[in-house]
């Protein structure tokens, strides 16, 4: 056939192909171990944006094209996929994402992690009621996953009622977002935190109309709990069993919903390589670096990307520097609108601590990546950022800022002067809609800033922040397209992006976040063979169905990890 070692992308017939030129490679072709053919293949390469078929070999693409082209690389012992014009994109990527798993499998979930779902104050309290009944007195019940806007009593939870569900134990339940926790009577007093407590540096304890404790503490100030009561106590086996489990849980959550390369924060990196070689690592990790690994990364000379095509050593994981934007801590330059008294936010270290941080690890060779929300925190991180590269200059070090929610024009040039990537929010433009009025329009017109971001040059990838933002990407894809929530309300409708950036976003600009642009993000012969076959097209569909589009199969590196 004359195939060996190309490209395969000429001209076709169908109209919504381009024309682009075959490009040389260097992969031999024959007998391909898998055949895609006759389908809608967006391939996210300019250099042949479209095609209907492709092989795969080791694991790799080794050709792309037309389908009467790339059949003649079927041999008697090639897997062959006839897409019956089903869309083909590459793998989404996740450049943020806590990935809890222990979380999903053992602790007390009062809130839906993956969709919108409204529940109850009194099913929160019911649920945690029956935890406390088989857990002895004095020790922690905790919930998680909850969200202040999902609750059809339409008000916060309050210290009153996580009373009802124990006086004997300290009981919390934690913000998905992760910056704010509720606590009880019984946290409150065994932390020693009284009506008169003063609200440290970076957090706040938070009073009702009275001026009385109502139990919801922001950001720095819940340190105080983390040495109060007691909590379960497990073997060092039974922790490494635990985190083992919960990997291989969230693993298969992932390729379920299209996710072939996640970048973890933190997390058992031994369980990790220990669920991969028992077989159960189904998707790819950029693992970002904290505590003990950063630290003996720095001291042992070993750089951002030291690992293989599983598990590569990526960036740190998130540094703090201010709260969240969903529980309204981030900090901003003007205040909330509409808080009495003014309330501008957290602000977690100083300007100080923070350049000395960046500085040490990005003169070890460590991408560098910080938690900055408001304006306020992204000046602060762009500030460290320009002086940690005065000082030792470093080609192409791509910092970036996770979240990066609200700009100005500043900011998005000195973004774009440092090579700054932005890693921002994408399910929160439909799962959050509900939060955007406590910042009103104005504000949002620059908040999660996708449209300004492609326009400066600058590569934003996709960030869910699971488990903060639900990690489906056609949920962040249909909130970045259409800016509109699933309450049908319209935010910041200037940022919209079109599908196919949206789509560039979730795979291409995330390789590139962990400098793998070079190996997987577009179906591209040579790259890795990571792609999704969806069962309708995201460009063709209404655009407020895109979450809905059913993922038919997710295959990494040539094998298929899910199919529906």
């Amino acid at each position: 056939m004359g195939l060996t070692g190309a490209y395969i992308a000429g001209a076709v017939a169908a109209p919504w192909l381009n024309a682009p030129q075959a490009v040389a490679q260097t992969i031999d072709t024959h007998a391909a171990d898998l055949v895609v053919f006759n389908a809608k293949v967006y391939t996210m390469d300019n250099r042949a944006l479209r095609a209907e078929a492709f092989a795969v070999k080791a694991g790799r693409f080794v050709a792309v094209g037309r389908t009467t082209d790339i059949k003649g690389l079927i041999a008697k012992e090639t897997q062959t996929i006839d897409a019956r014009q089903m869309t083909i994109v590459p793998g989404f990527t996740d450049c943020h994402n806590h990935a809890p798993g222990t979380t999903l499998l053992y602790e007390v979930l009062v809130g839906n992690p993956f969709e919108v779902e409204f529940v109850t104050i009194r099913s929160i309290v019911d649920k945690l009621r029956a935890r406390a009944q088989e857990t002895p007195a004095g020790r922690w019940v905790e919930g998680y996953f909850f969200d202040d806007t999902k609750v059809k009593d339409q008000r916060m939870l309050n210290l009153h009622d996580l009373d009802e569900v124990s006086k004997e134990h300290p009981v919390a339940v934690h913000h998905r977002g992760g910056h704010t926790s509720f606590y009880n009577s019984k946290a409150l007093e065994l932390a020693g935190v009284t009506k008169n407590a003063k609200d440290p540096a970076g957090g706040t304890f938070d009073r009702d109309e009275h001026g009385d404790l109502n139990g919801r503490v922001t950001d720095r100030a819940r340190s105080v709990f983390a040495n109060t009561g007691s909590r379960q106590t497990l073997t060092a086996d039974e922790t490494a069993q635990r985190s083992r489990d919960g990997l291989a849980h969230i693993s298969k959550q992932f390729v379920r919903y299209g996710l072939t390369s996640v970048h973890h924060q933190g997390g058992d990196l031994f369980a990790l390589q220990q669920v991969r070689a028992r077989g159960d690592l189904l998707h790819r990790v950029s693992y970002e670096v904290n505590g003990r690994v950063l630290e003996a990364m720095i001291t042992s000379g070993i750089a951002t990307g030291f690992g293989d095509e599983w598990i590569r050593l990526g960036a740190t994981s998130e540094h703090t520097v201010d709260g969240s934007f969903s529980e309204r801590t981030m900090a901003l330059s003007i205040p909330y609108p509409g808080v009495t008294p003014p309330y501008k936010g957290n602000i977690t270290e100083t300007q100080d601590e923070l350049n000395a941080w960046v500085e040490r690890g990005h003169r070890a060779g460590i991408q560098i990546n910080c938690h900055a929300n408001g304006d306020v925190a992204i000046d602060m991180v762009l500030t460290a950022f320009e002086r940690a590269q005065k000082l030792f200059p470093r080609p192409d070090a791509r910092p970036k800022i996770t979240h990066c929610t609200l700009i100005n024009d500043d900011l998005l040039r000195r973004i774009k002067a440092t090579g700054t990537i932005p890693a921002c929010f994408t399910s929160y433009a439909y799962y959050n809609t509900d939060k955007f009025r406590f910042y009103g329009e104005e504000l949002m017109k620059r908040a999660m800033p996708f449209r300004s971001f492609l326009d400066a040059g600058v590569p934003a990838c996709a960030g869910s922040d699971f488990s903060p933002g639900p990690f489906a990407p056609l949920m962040g894809i249909q909130g970045m397209v259409t800016r509109t929530g699933w309450n049908g309300e319209t935010w910041g409708a200037n940022q919209r992006v079109s599908v196919d950036e949206a789509i560039r976003i979730n795979t291409l600009n995330g390789a590139y976040a962990s400098r793998e642009e070079a190996i997987k993000g577009s179906i591209s012969a040579g790259k890795l063979a990571d792609f999704v076959i969806l069962a309708d097209d995201p460009h063709t569909v209404d655009p407020s169905k895109i979450k809905d589009i059913r993922i038919v199969r997710t295959v990494v590196g040539g094998s298929t990890m899910y199919q529906a």
